[in-house]
């Protein structure tokens, strides 16, 4: 058909490892599905199924989260394993040469970095409806989506629909020359229903004009606003120097007295990149630092929050942490080397207290109103160095054959852990995955 266009391919994640004598695999099969309809209609779908056991670090971090990071709640595996399944997909509408639109179940990213503070793709999908404007200099993304906590209304155990709340995003994007953009975003998270009732959508942030401060002024609102702004510097297209500042609430007074006031929550990203460094075609060099005050991104409901499925919708660490991330990456035409080295700082919850950290725990039970400062609690330091090699068998697919070791050092005062990966795997890369936190 002239007008229709349809490419189906398989996905396979298969991989094994071992870490200290721990046996690890994944299993993963599935397909994708990529068309066009017309000329202005393009359409895409994905989904997989998985069984694996994970190495300790891992099987720990998605027992406590009930979810597999970034991808799906889980059923038991002959008792040290998962099962659990992944679906995706979007339809875009191009709709003239200023705007496009996507409605779609997946994730989005805002920033530059390999990080982001204000929209990340760490966690699992949700549903969205995004709308793309580009205008001389000036591109302009509206996001309005649905997100979930994965308890049940009134506690039930019933078979009922997990919670529910909304959020609307803005994110206005300005080249104000060659090598210069400005952004500014902002992003407003309400639930779906309290205990006086169900509210479901807020039709007044469908406002598509930034700002929505006024707009919530003018509900009385007592939702979640959050607001932060980007820059990117680019130096003969080889350089890029990039920023990102998320601020939830502060008040100048007590950041200028430098009291610690617990509700000064903001946090910040500085970082560098390099093309072809040293004149050596596909070398990739990049830094970035990380950090996030104490309770930022909570409120005082989890589902009022910067969350979705149990994981935050920005940095997957959540709050009250410092992080440096290196990376270095060499491309020759299908062999891939790659290395990232991570080192945090962050501080958990300790002794039943609330120190910050998780966002899922109300703001109200913060344990000093003033002397906040990241890394309170119980200091844990993490170092993980990850190293992989790898050879493309497939372009049309992006399917790899990978080989790679995991080096995990976290440490505190009541518990040190170290682990060495080492793995072999063939996989179709879909989406990122962040086990590095």
């Amino acid at each position: 058909v002239p007008d229709f266009n349809l490419k189906i391919d398989p996905l396979v994640n298969f991989e094994l490892g071992n870490e200290s004598g721990r046996s690890t695999w994944v299993n993963t099969r599935g397909l994708r599905a990529d068309g066009t309809i017309g000329s202005q209609v393009y359409f895409h779908t994905a989904f997989y199924e998985s069984q694996a056991v994970f190495p300790e670090f891992l099987d720990s971090i998605t027992r406590s989260l009930g979810v597999v990071p970034g991808q799906a709640s889980y059923k038991d595996f002959k008792g040290k394993g998962f099962d659990y399944a992944f679906a995706e997909g979007h339809v875009t509408w191009a709709a003239s040469r200023f705007f496009n639109c996507r409605l779609g179940h997946g994730k989005n990213f805002i920033g530059d970095g390999y990080r982001s503070l204000l929209l990340s793709d760490a966690a699992f999908n949700y549903p969205y409806f995004m709308i793309n404007t580009k205008v001389w200099h000036i591109q302009y993304t509206n996001i309005y989506s649905q997100q979930m906590e994965l308890t049940k209304p009134d506690g039930s155990t019933s078979w009922d629909p997990w919670n529910k709340k909304f959020s609307t995003m803005h994110h206005l994007s300005w080249n104000v020359t060659p090598w210069f953009n400005f952004g500014l975003f902002e992003a407003i998270v309400w639930q779906a229903a309290d205990s006086t009732g169900y509210r479901g959508f807020e039709w007044n942030y469908l406002n598509p004009i930034i700002f929505y401060r006024p707009v919530e002024f003018s509900l009385g609102s007592p939702d979640n606003a959050l607001m932060g702004g980007t820059m990117r510097f680019t130096i003969r297209k080889k350089y890029m120097i990039y920023a990102q500042m998320i601020l939830d609430e502060f008040k100048l007074e007590h950041v200028v007295e430098g009291d610690g006031w617990w509700a000064n929550k903001y946090g910040y990203q500085l970082g560098v990149k390099a093309f072809d460094l040293f004149n050596i075609p596909n070398l990739f060099v990049q830094a970035e630092y990380n950090q996030v005050r104490p309770y930022t991104y909570a409120h005082n409901v989890s589902l009022q929050n910067y969350g979705h499925y149990s994981q935050p919708l920005a940095h997957p660490e959540g709050a009250n942490f410092r992080e440096g991330n290196f990376i270095v990456s060499y491309r020759k035409q299908r062999l891939m080397l790659d290395y990232k080295l991570v080192i945090a700082t962050y501080g958990a919850d300790t002794a039943g207290l609330n120190y910050g950290k998780d966002i899922y725990k109300s703001y109200d039970t913060y344990v000093n109103e003033f002397g906040n400062e990241i890394g309170q609690g119980l200091k844990t330091n993490l170092v993980v160095h990850d190293i992989k090699v790898g050879w493309l068998v497939n372009p049309a697919t992006n399917l790899k054959l990978n080989a790679g070791v995991s080096i995990r050092n976290q440490s505190s005062d009541l518990s040190d852990y170290e682990g060495v990966h080492v793995w072999v795997g063939l996989r179709s890369s879909l989406f990122n995955h962040y086990y590095d936190w």
